[in-house]
């Protein structure tokens, strides 16, 4: 298949706006500078013409922007699909599991809120192609990450949430301390 490397900038580029998505829509694959609209473009036109499934894999380490380059192919298609203004699926997918979030996310070395765990996304089109819902699940948790981190890296943002939480009274019977002592979870 089409595979696109692109390297996280770590900044706003202006290249992820409604003009550039409007750009890519509608051209093959190659008559335009790489980029993650092309692959979503390509994708968007096989389901159509073929009526069949496609995958877009996001793949990369720690920092590389998975997420990010995930919730543009997204825009992408809740734009050219006509479904952007009804339903904003990009941001309701990606806000969909803030538990999620404090559970499976930690600080790394390269990331502050890096997720420790893949994202399988599951976007479902009506027969005019227009997005009508999404599923996402998650797989493959960093359990050693429980135990254990590198220097300079922190646990899962859980248990700093429920250790700044621990006056609280709900917290109380739950024995936490806000200066929690075990090497897995000491700040």
């Amino acid at each position: 298949g089409i595979v696109l490397v692109a390297i996280n900038p770590y900044e706003q580029l202006p290249i992820y706006e409604q003009d550039v998505i409007y750009a890519y829509s509608g051209q093959n694959m190659g008559d335009m500078d790489p980029h993650i609209f092309a692959v979503a473009e390509e994708a968007y036109k096989q389901m159509a013409r073929d009526e069949k499934n496609q995958s877009i894999i996001v793949s990369g380490e720690s920092g590389a922007g998975k997420t990010v380059s995930a919730k543009y192919a997204m825009r992408f298609f809740a734009t050219v699909g006509g479904s952007a203004s009804e339903t904003n699926i990009e941001a309701k997918v990606l806000a969909s599991s803030p538990i999620m979030e404090a559970i499976g996310n930690a600080k790394t070395t390269r990331n502050d809120n890096s997720s420790r765990f893949g994202k399988y996304i599951e976007i479902g089109f009506d027969k005019r192609y227009h997005i009508i819902g999404a599923n996402m699940r998650t797989y493959l948790l960093e359990k050693s990450r429980v135990v254990f981190q590198a220097e300079d890296e922190r646990n899962y943002h859980i248990f700093y949430q429920l250790c700044a939480s621990s006056s609280l009274p709900e917290f109380k019977d739950l024995g936490l301390s806000k200066y929690w002592h075990i090497p897995a979870l000491c700040w």
